[in-house]
């Protein structure tokens, strides 16, 4: 009897703690406005680029492209070695460049000289992109590929605040996301996460508890931005919680309207969605 009560309580006493850990943040009144306008939209990952890369992803061409489609778009920044706001996914520049060095070791004048992928396309600033996009709401994805990335959250909030439209921030880092509850509690903020094996250049430990939502306590996030896997219990649980939630990244081989149906914001690349797939009943 005594031991069925210890493993009750000890199950009661686990769950309470899985549920402090992933438990996301509440919505601020101005996070919910925000949200209401992510709310059934699609957003071209990178930019309306090509799947062969003639359109570059994270280019000028991809966002005016998802800009004249009336999508909203998602994108990534880092900081160049002289602390610009750059447009740019990887943490190197040898995929899309051809260039053998880290984007954060080489300062702006020499970025922009490099082609996207042989295009005659270049590597922007977060503010030159934002001038090009009309009003499209806009998905920050901040990168930290070094250990201080707080240089890189308060320099891209200055450019979004400056610019008026509706955006959110989303990461992989918990510490970056965490760095909004702190600095700005109004945004509206994501934690990225996917299955623990898919995370790269971490401990399986971190990949882990990055995977299952489980620092969520450092990021209290406002929604999750999940991979199109299948999903673990915790994340499940997670989303049921706070049910604001969105799935990266969809494409033609997915089933595209089962991914609209269970999610709130769609992140899609290589296909051309209507612009919104539902409305808030009523």
């Amino acid at each position: 009897m005594v031991l069925a009560l210890v493993l009750v309580w000890a199950a009661v006493a686990a769950v309470l703690v899985l549920l402090y850990c992933i438990a996301p943040g509440e919505l601020t009144a101005e996070a919910i406005k925000t949200a209401e306008i992510f709310y059934g939209l699609n957003c071209a990952h990178r930019g309306l680029h090509s799947q062969d890369q003639q359109i570059p992803e994270n280019s000028i061409a991809a966002f005016e492209a998802a800009r004249n489609e009336g999508y909203g778009v998602e994108l990534d920044v880092q900081l160049s070695k002289d602390g610009h706001v750059v447009v740019f996914h990887d943490n190197d520049l040898n995929r899309a460049c051809g260039v053998d060095a880290a984007v954060s070791s080489m300062d702006l004048g020499d970025l922009i000289k490099l082609p996207l992928f042989g295009t005659n396309e270049c590597i922007p600033l977060l503010s030159d992109v934002l001038a090009v996009l009309g009003d499209a709401p806009v998905i920050v994805e901040l990168k930290s590929p070094g250990a201080d990335h707080n240089e890189l959250c308060r320099k891209t909030l200055d450019i979004l605040r400056a610019d008026g439209r509706f955006w959110c921030v989303e990461s992989f880092d918990p510490r970056v996301v965490g760095w909004f509850i702190k600095n700005a509690p109004d945004v509206l903020r994501g934690q990225l996460s996917c299955r623990p094996w898919e995370y790269n250049n971490t401990s399986k430990l971190m990949a882990f508890l990055l995977g299952n939502l489980m620092l969520n306590f450092l990021s209290r996030p406002h929604f999750v931005a999940y991979s199109t896997a299948k999903r673990s219990f915790a994340v499940n649980l997670c989303r049921a919680i706070r049910p604001v939630n969105v799935i990266w990244t969809v494409s033609t081989g997915d089933d595209i309207h089962l991914c609209e149906e269970e999610n709130d914001t769609v992140i899609f690349e290589y296909y051309k969605p209507a612009p919104r797939f539902k409305t808030r009943p009523g």
